[in-house]
């Protein structure tokens, strides 16, 4: 701020000037900020300008996704706000981490893919597209939002109904929560998945388009993961709402194979497989067969090594080929869905939950931030840095969410895998040179893991003990 102090020998006017003018660009700044803030929430609701949200070339395209993890984190602050005053029960930590983590799992993996799922896409349209529409064309884009929209129900019906796409997509519904955490539990294969799917869009639209879409759609997928919000009356009957997605996560009879639309639900109401919320029947989330482990890890390969072993279970190459490309209750000699009278009736049950101490999920909840930190840093370096380097980094982050996960399902052998971690990044901190950061932040780090290494030597030769678990 200038000194106003009037002198005999200066310009009072011209100071006031520069004064003002500092004054009116502080409040531009401010003005943008928040302006930025209202779009940044506005796409998370496809609610978006199609002037801003038009390009020539897919390399155009924004990281959309990626760059509303912000927005992820304040939303599920606000769920958890709403939650508490309603006297209702919060995000588990164990259990929002483990989704958290599934999340970055996936956005780690696009690092490392690098775009490499729309590349058939491009070279379709290149090469084969059968009309040529202008990108500039205003009908052009609300033509790719509805046919991406359309081309997403049939991907996930198909991750529903083709048993080797569910082991991939159990992953989002392997949580028995249902919030906006679970809103990020992904499979890290997940968008390679369904990409066929919308090759039919590549003879007509233009890639930057469709990837524009693709992100707003998945983006306002979020925000339907949460319980807080009951219903918004007539907007029930075309949008995909919280209601609606509450059915589709349900273990229940009649939740299953149903409510697969993603930004609109009128899909499912063509298509016969829309099912409407019953208010006097709790809904009963996570799996039919759950898997008890908050292990990212197992919870990403554990279904994939079932039909696998299910396959070679077979005696016969039509029942191989069907125990992989039919549905997940088909059984040789039935429909290729199954028999509704073979699907279990899921009741009431219990959560799966261990309990840790206080310190060991405040220490958890540290060091999962110092890997999103860490994640965050990589995202905005990996374009600059070799693939082998990525690479590294990637599994580094995995094998930390990994360990994150056996210790909060109190594995005998977790604590040894976290001191390995731990020793892993003082050796990379001490030997490898990082010249983009600051050697203050590579000391701090350094300490960190080497106090976090040391505590759990001392736990591996019993000098520590993390007190005794009990399992529900």
């Amino acid at each position: 701020m200038n000194d106003l102090t009037w002198h005999p020998n200066g310009n009072w006017s011209e100071e006031f000037t520069t004064v003002v003018k500092d004054l009116e660009l502080q409040a531009a700044t401010s003005e943008d900020l928040l302006w930025s803030f209202v779009k940044g929430c506005g796409r998370m609701f496809y609610m978006v300008d199609p002037n801003d949200t038009t390009f020539e070339s897919h390399e155009e395209v924004p990281k959309y996704f990626r760059q509303a993890w912000p927005y992820f984190v304040l939303f599920m602050v606000l769920e958890n706000l709403i939650l508490w005053i309603e006297r209702e029960p919060v995000h588990r930590l164990n259990d929002s981490i483990t989704s958290i983590g599934h999340g970055i799992i996936q956005e780690s993996g696009r690092l490392l893919f690098r775009g490499a799922e729309s590349c058939v896409y491009v070279y379709v349209y290149e090469n084969f597209r059968m009309v040529e529409i202008s990108w500039r064309e205003p009908s052009a884009w609300y033509l790719a939002a509805l046919g991406v929209d359309f081309c997403y129900y049939w991907v996930h019906r198909a991750c529903h109904e083709v048993q080797i796409l569910w082991a991939q997509h159990q992953v989002h519904h392997s949580s028995e929560e249902f919030n906006l955490a679970v809103g990020l539990r992904q499979s890290v294969v997940q968008g390679w998945c369904g990409f066929i799917f919308y090759l039919p869009l590549a003879f007509v639209l233009p890639p930057a388009l469709f990837i524009t879409h693709q992100q707003f759609n998945l983006l306002y997928q979020f925000w339907i993961h949460t319980k807080t919000v009951k219903t918004l009356g007539p907007l029930e009957f075309l949008f995909n709402t919280p209601k609606h997605h509450r059915v589709h996560h349900g273990s229940n009879l009649y939740c299953l194979d149903t409510n697969y639309g993603g930004v609109l639900i009128i899909w499912d109401r063509l298509f016969g497989t829309f099912a409407e919320e019953r208010e006097k029947e709790e809904i009963i989330y996570g799996l039919v067969y759950n898997q008890p482990s908050f292990n990212p890890i197992h919870l990403q390969t554990f279904y994939t090594a079932y039909v696998v072993e299910r396959f070679r279970s077979m005696d016969c190459w039509s029942h191989r080929l069907a125990a992989i490309f039919y549905g997940p209750s088909w059984q040789p000699g039935k429909p290729r869905l199954g028999l509704e009278e073979d699907k279990i009736n899921v009741v009431a049950r219990e959560k799966y939950e261990v309990k840790l101490p206080l310190w060991c999920n405040i220490y958890l909840l540290v060091h999962f931030c110092v890997v999103v930190y860490g994640f965050q840093e990589l995202a905005s370096r990996h374009v600059n840095m070799s693939p082998f380097a990525v690479l590294c980094f990637v599994l580094y982050i995995i094998g930390s969410l990994t360990t994150i996960g056996m210790l909060f399902d109190n594995k005998p052998h977790a604590c040894v895998f976290e001191l390995l971690r731990c020793m892993v990044l003082v050796t990379a901190v001490q030997r490898l040179d990082f010249p983009d950061i600051q050697q203050s932040t590579l000391l701090a780090a350094e300490c960190f893991f080497l106090a976090s290494g040391l505590f759990w030597f001392l736990q591996c030769v019993n000098v520590l003990q993390i007190t005794k678990t009990k399992q529900h």
